[in-house]
This record gives C-alpha cells, structure tokens and sequence, in this order.
C-alpha cells in the first residue's frame, strides 16, 4: 500500500475499523490485514512486541493492504518519531492527562512547525514510494494520524483543551481503565454509564475542534452504536480473542459429537 491510507480514509469521511493485536507476531498481524481490516494496530505498552518485531510487522500489514498503527508504551515517546520512520501511519499514546503532555506527544510525531520530529524516515520513504524528502515532510503532517488516550478522571478534566492542541489529531478512550479510575478500582466495566458519559465529551470535544474520536469496542455489534454518535476510529477484539474464538467454536463442534 504505497502512500498514507489511515489519514485518507479519515479525510475522506470514512469509518475505520481496526484490529488490536499484542502477540507480537507480524505474520499474524499481516495475516488480520489481509483477511479484511484496513489497519492493524501493535499494542505495545501491554502487549508481547519489541521493536525490531514492530519494524517487521509494520511491512507485513502494509504489504496485507493495510495501514500500520502502534500505541506506544507508557511515557515512551522516544520510540514515536523512530516507529513513524519504518513506516507507521498512526500512533496512540496512552495516559495523555493534560495539554502539556498532549504537546510532548505531537512534538514527536510532527515536524515543525507542529511539532519537533527530527528527519530520518528513509524506510518510511520506501514504503510509501515518496522518493523526495522534501515531499516527505510536506505530507508527514498531514498524514501521521496522533491519537491522545483518555483513560483518567485527569484526562477528562482535560479533554476539551487536548483536543484543541495543535498536532493531535483526535481523541481515544480506553473504556477499560476508565472504568477502573471513576470505580475508584472497583470495577472494569467498559460499559459502564459513567464512561459512556467521558466517551460523549470526547465526541463533543473532538467535533467542536475537528478532530476525530475513537474507542475500543469489546464487540464488533458495539461498533454500530457508537457510529452514530460520531465516533469514526474503533479498535475491536484482539489477536488473542480471534484465537481463543476461532479455538473454542472448534472444541465446542468436537466435543458436541
């Protein structure tokens, strides 16, 4: 897939849909994009990859047709602008909590006058088949996506000043770590009414700023509910759930014989 395909299906208006994936395996990641989904998100902050696996699977989702996306580790925005120069489209950075964090991130997934993001992306380049540098860094802007997580009673007590800072590009919420926050710890219940409510704020936040909103989505069927609130990025299911799903419906058949 040459170009940014992210970035042009979100200017285009279009919903998309990704895959979450955290066993570090690019072939599985290639394997999730060529059976359908447009992007493929690496889950790096809780998931099994390490860097060089990151750089390989990036080239396996691009060459499955889809656009890669990574969410960083915690506070690891050193690894950024070194993932966006081996080609990925997209970075979530967990636990933004304030406009200042949300500066530190788009300073590394924007060049100036945005941001602060050094030049290097020479598989970048290669992968999207942009041979000028020049060119490169005219389009980079414009088509690395930077998505700011809201997971925290901080972050929503931010949100309308995160989504107006120049360089991110729209807002996610983790549900589940939401729900652990306002629950005090209780509880883990993306479904919860109090996080649907941060989820609201972050669909009114992002259209009052032009940005986009985005969530994860347990079940696919939560998808469509969502979509019609104005939620236009969703993350749904995970490597390890389309395993275990396509494992168990076979044990179930055998063991029902």
């Amino acid at each position: 897939m040459p170009g940014f395909s992210l970035a042009s299906r979100l200017r285009a208006g279009e919903i998309v849909h990704s895959a979450w994936c955290g066993l570090g395996a690019p072939v599985v990641a290639e394997m999730i994009a060529r059976d359908g989904f447009n992007t493929v998100t690496l889950d790096a902050q809780h998931g099994l990859w390490d860097f060089a696996a990151m750089r390989d699977a990036v080239v396996a989702i691009r060459g499955g047709g889809a656009a890669p996306m990574v969410r960083v580790a915690l506070n690891d925005f050193g690894t950024v602008s070194r993932l966006l120069d081996v080609g990925c489209e997209g970075i979530i950075a967990p636990f933004i909590n304030t406009a200042a964090d949300a500066r530190a991130f788009a300073a590394v997934a924007k060049y100036p006058p945005l941001g602060e993001r050094s030049f290097g992306p020479m598989r970048a380049m290669a992968l999207t088949g942009i041979t000028n540098p020049k060119d490169y860094v005219t389009q980079a802007n414009d088509n690395i996506v930077a998505l700011a997580m809201i997971e925290t009673s901080a972050a929503v007590d931010n949100i309308e000043a995160i989504a107006a800072t120049p360089g991110i590009d729209g807002l996610f919420l983790g549900p589940v770590d939401m729900s652990l926050t306002l629950s005090g710890g209780k509880t883990l219940d993306a479904d919860a009414p109090e996080v649907d409510r941060v989820l609201e704020r972050i669909i009114k936040a992002t259209k009052n700023a032009g940005k986009i909103a985005g969530t994860y989505c347990f079940e696919a069927e939560h998808a469509a509910a969502f979509e019609k609130r104005g939620v236009r990025f969703f993350l749904i299911g995970s490597d390890t759930a389309f395993l275990r799903g396509g494992t168990g419906a076979a044990l179930k058949t055998l063991r029902g014989r």
